[in-house]
């Protein structure tokens, strides 16, 4: 997610996460660096509560962006990527949202559909 403290140029364009915003934020100091085919992210691990509709998962672990390279993140609209999958694929093996919340089904499902406005997540299990 980008940082407020970040300077790059698409930071500008997108929201950015403000630690000192949070009653819940804890500092982990961590860097990270992460390579895509269309540029480059870096910055620090931060901690805090996340929550994705009715799950939360408390400390969770995610990188606060403050460097970004590259001309795609300019124009992607996105502001940060929550990797939902498991942490042996997650970078750095942090702990993903579905490992660390609290959901005792750690189950998801997506129906995605050419209009994204129709699109959407089950979380936990799935949309019979």
């Amino acid at each position: 997610m980008y940082s407020a403290s970040c300077w790059a140029v698409p930071c500008f364009y997108h929201d950015k996460y403000d630690n000192k915003k949070s009653s819940s934020y804890k500092q982990d100091g961590r860097s990270f660096k992460i390579t895509y085919g269309s540029g480059s992210i870096d910055g620090t691990v931060s901690q805090d509560l996340a929550k994705l509709g009715d799950a939360s998962a408390a400390s969770f672990a995610f990188g606060e962006v403050t460097a970004v390279s590259g001309v795609a993140f300019l124009a992607s609209q996105m502001s940060g990527i929550l990797g939902l999958a498991y942490d042996t694929i997650s970078v750095d093996k942090l702990p993903t949202f579905v490992d660390q919340s609290d959901l005792a089904d750690k189950s998801f499902s997506f129906v995605l559909k050419n209009n994204p406005e129709e699109s959407y997540i089950t979380m936990p299990g799935y949309d019979e």
